[in-house]
């Protein structure tokens, strides 16, 4: 059960990468706006999170 959970998390860290990266990639070089910064932040926390739990499960 640690191993699904685990991969399961795995693969949502990978999701919320690829839509960071996406989000990152399509900020205009000039003139950015505040959502587009809350976005990006808010998938760097959601990133942590993940991170977080992942490094507690596989510290068991």
């Amino acid at each position: 059960m640690v191993t699904s959970k685990r991969e399961r998390l795995l693969k949502e860290l990978e999701e919320l990468k690829a839509r960071l990266r996406d989000r990152e990639a399509a900020l205009p070089a000039h003139s950015v706006r505040p959502h587009q910064i809350q976005e990006i932040e808010e998938l760097e926390e959601e990133i942590a999170i993940l991170e977080k739990k992942i490094g507690e499960i596989s510290d068991h």
